[in-house]
């Protein structure tokens, strides 16, 4: 069963799935879709070409969709896309992308605390979190497990490593990589993220070789080639080949320790 306050604004193109809930005054704009067992609350706008899944809770007077905050954007046809089982709550703003067909894509079991902030075009994997009026500039990359603390803002087309925590109020001016700690102004590594680590119940022989490869990439007074290397040549985890790989394909450079 659908359940529509009166006062509420849907679209007749709108595709709302069962046992949605959409509270007072909230706006539901063109062809949006919003999956099973999404609950909307009051004063919510949701733009065209927004596709939601199901279970997500979207709270008071959030922002889906609207067009990027872009001086590129000419009114092109462009989306968002947000998974199953997200949280997304009060004040928070979601932008479609820049470009033709292009989109802005969210994963599965994220929280967007109060006011964060994602930008066109950017791609959010699964289990993220962004804490208060934390804000991603245009094409950032967060990959899974990955948190952002409040107030803290990254710079356009950075990324953001698995399973990494960057503090609160950071400035992200570069590629933070998977499985550390970061802080600062601009952010910077100072440590792993033993905690959460642990608390996904990785071995302790993995944390172990995780420790290592950041000591080799950060404290060996070695070129990265070589600490890449040397990476290489004596882990074998799958965790710390991850670190390494995302450290050859990034494009801004790596954050690195002071």
């Amino acid at each position: 069963m659908i359940s529509i306050h009166p006062t509420a604004i849907v679209s007749k193109e709108a595709d709302i799935k069962d046992n949605v809930v959409i509270s007072a005054y909230s706006i539901i704009e063109g062809n949006a879709s919003i999956g099973e067992n999404t609950f909307i609350g009051s004063h919510v706008h949701i733009y065209d070409n927004t596709i939601i899944g199901e279970n997500c809770k979207i709270y008071t007077s959030a922002i889906i969709g609207s067009p990027p905050q872009d001086l590129k954007y000419k009114g092109e046809k462009s989306f968002v896309y947000i998974g199953n089982n997200n949280t997304i709550r009060e004040f928070v703003t979601i932008n479609k992308s820049t470009g033709e067909n292009e989109k802005t894509i969210i994963g599965d079991n994220n929280l967007f605390m109060a006011y964060s902030h994602v930008a066109h075009n950017c791609f959010i994997g699964n289990n993220v979190i962004l804490a208060n009026c934390g804000s991603l500039a245009g094409h950032v990359i967060i990959e899974d497990y990955a948190i952002l603390g409040g107030l803290a803002g990254v710079h356009q087309f950075c990324r953001i490593g698995k399973m990494s925590i960057t503090g609160g109020a950071s400035k992200v001016i570069k590629d933070i990589v998977p499985y550390i700690m970061a802080d600062g102004h601009p952010a910077r590594p100072y440590g792993i993220n033993k905690t959460g680590l642990k608390r996904k119940n990785y071995p302790l022989e993995v944390i172990e070789e995780i420790e290592e490869a950041y000591r080799i990439l950060f404290h060996d007074n070695l070129n990265l080639s070589e600490a890449i290397e040397k990476v290489l040549s004596k882990l074998n985890s799958k965790e710390t080949k991850e670190m390494v790989e995302f450290i050859k394909i990034s494009q801004r450079g790596i954050s690195k320790e002071r």
